[in-house]
C-alpha cells in the first residue's frame, strides 16, 4: 500500500469523525427545543433517550459482524448515509413514542457507524505504522464542538429543529459520498471476534478497568443529554446560550485530546487517569454551584478536560491485563461501559424528578470521584 493512499485514507478518516462529532451535536444542541415542542418532563424525556442507546446496544454486534463480512469501507460509507439521513426523524416526532422510535433508529444508526469507523481508524493507524487514534477522537470532539456552536446559533435564532436537522444531515450526508474513495478497502472475516471472558475469571484490575469506563461513559452521557437542559432549566439561559455549553465541553475534551500523548508521557496512566477524574468532578461541582450560566462555562471547560483522555488510556491498559488477551479485555470493558448509556438518561431524569436537575447530575461527581479511587488499580498492573 503507497503512503499516498495511505494518507488519503487518514483524511478520509478524520472526516468520518468529524461528520460523527457534527451530527451527534446537532441533535444534542436542540433537546430542549424538542422537549418544549412535545411537552415532556425531564423522567419521559429520559426515557426516550434510553431507546437510543437500547438502539445502539442492538446494533454493535450487528455492525460488528458486517464489518468483518464486507469490510470497513463499505459498512462506514453505508453507517454514515444511514445517521446522516435519519437525523432529521427526532424532529418529526409528535410524541414521546415517535421520539423514542426515531431515537432508536437513530442511536442505531450512530453506534454502526462508531464501530466501523473506529474499526477504519484501526485500519489505518496500521498502515501508518505511527499511533493516531487520539487524533482521530480529537476530530470527533471538534465536530460535536462545531455542530453545538452552530446549534446555539440556530436555537437563539429561533429556527425550527426539522429544517436545521434536514440540512445538516444532507450536508454532512455530501461531505461522506465526496470521502467515500479515499478509505482504505479492507476485508478482515478470517479474523476471530469471540473475545468473551466468564465472570469468574475475570481480574481485579479488569473488574476495576470495566468499572471506571461505565462511570466515564454514563458521565459522558449525562454531560451530552444534560447540559443543554441544565442550563436552560436550572440556569434560566436562552436556548443559544443553553446549546453553547454543549460545545465548551466538547471543545475542551477536543484539545486535551489533541494534547493526550503529550499528557500521558509526563503522568504516566494512572496519575493521568486519577487527575482528569479530579478535574472532572471539580469541574462539574463549578458548573452546578453557580447561578448564572456563562459562569457554568468554565466548569464545562473543566470537565471536558478531565473526562478527555481517561476512556481511551482505560482501553489501552484493559489490553494489556496479564493473563487476559487483548481483544477479551477491551471487549469486557466496552460491554460493561455501553451498559452506561442505557441506564444513564433514565436514571438522570428520574433524580430530577425527585429532587432537582442539579441534583440529579451530582451522579456525575460521584462516578468521577469512585473513578479517581479505582484508578489506584492501574498503578498495580
Amino acid at each position: 500500500m503507497d503512503s499516498r493512499q495511505t494518507r488519503a485514507a487518514w483524511w478520509g478518516t478524520v472526516v468520518l469523525f468529524l461528520v460523527h462529532g457534527l451530527v451527534v451535536s446537532t441533535w444534542i444542541s436542540r433537546i430542549p427545543a424538542v422537549q418544549i415542542k412535545l411537552h415532556l418532563n425531564n423522567f419521559v424525556l429520559g426515557l426516550t433517550l434510553l431507546s437510543s442507546a437500547i438502539g445502539a446496544m442492538c446494533a454493535i454486534p450487528v455492525a460488528g459482524n458486517l464489518v468483518g463480512k464486507l469490510g470497513t469501507k463499505r459498512v462506514a460509507v453505508w453507517a454514515s448515509m444511514g445517521l446522516c439521513t435519519c437525523l432529521v426523524l427526532p424532529a418529526l416526532a409528535v410524541n414521546a413514542a415517535t421520539l423514542a422510535v426515531a431515537l432508536f433508529i437513530y442511536g442505531a444508526w450512530a453506534a454502526a457507524m462508531g464501530v466501523a469507523m473506529n474499526s477504519q481508524a484501526v485500519e489505518v493507524e496500521n498502515a501508518l505504522k505511527k499511533p493516531t487514534m487520539s487524533r482521530f477522537h480529537a476530530m470527533f470532539s471538534l465536530g460535536a464542538m462545531a455542530g453545538a456552536a452552530v446549534g446555539g446559533v440556530i436555537a437563539a435564532r429561533g429556527y425550527g429543529t426539522v429544517g436545521h436537522f434536514a440540512v445538516s444531515g444532507a450536508v454532512n450526508g455530501l461531505a461522506i459520498l465526496a470521502i467515500r474513495g479515499m478509505l482504505l478497502e479492507t476485508h478482515d472475516a478470517h479474523k476471530s471476534v469471540d473475545h468473551r471472558l466468564p465472570f469468574s475469571k475475570m481480574p481485579r484490575v479488569l473488574l476495576a478497568l470495566s468499572a471506571i469506563a461505565f462511570c466515564m461513559f454514563l458521565s459522558e452521557g449525562a454531560m451530552a443529554d444534560w447540559i443543554a437542559l441544565y442550563m436552560r432549566q436550572v440556569l434560566k439561559a436562552g436556548q443559544g446560550t443553553a446549546a453553547y455549553g454543549y460545545s465548551v465541553f466538547a471543545g475542551a475534551m477536543a484539545t486535551m485530546r489533541l494534547l493526550g500523548d503529550i499528557v500521558t508521557a509526563r503522568l504516566g496512566s494512572y496519575r493521568a487517569v486519577r487527575n482528569g477524574s479530579l478535574l472532572a468532578a471539580i469541574g462539574v461541582i463549578w458548573a452546578l454551584c453557580v447561578r448564572e450560566p456563562l459562569w457554568a462555562m468554565p466548569g464545562f471547560g473543566l470537565a471536558g478536560c478531565g473526562f478527555s483522555i481517561i476512556v481511551p488510556l482505560v482501553f489501552s491498559a484493559a489490553g494489556r491485563v496479564k493473563g487476559v488477551s487483548a481483544g477479551a479485555g477491551i471487549a469486557t470493558v466496552s460491554g460493561i461501559a455501553y451498559l452506561a448509556f442505557i441506564a444513564g438518561p433514565p436514571a438522570i431524569g428520574f433524580l430530577s424528578q425527585v429532587m432537582t436537575l442539579r441534583g440529579a447530575l451530582l451522579v456525575v461527581v460521584g462516578c468521577c470521584l469512585l473513578s479517581a479511587v479505582l484508578s489506584m488499580e492501574i498503578k498495580r498492573q
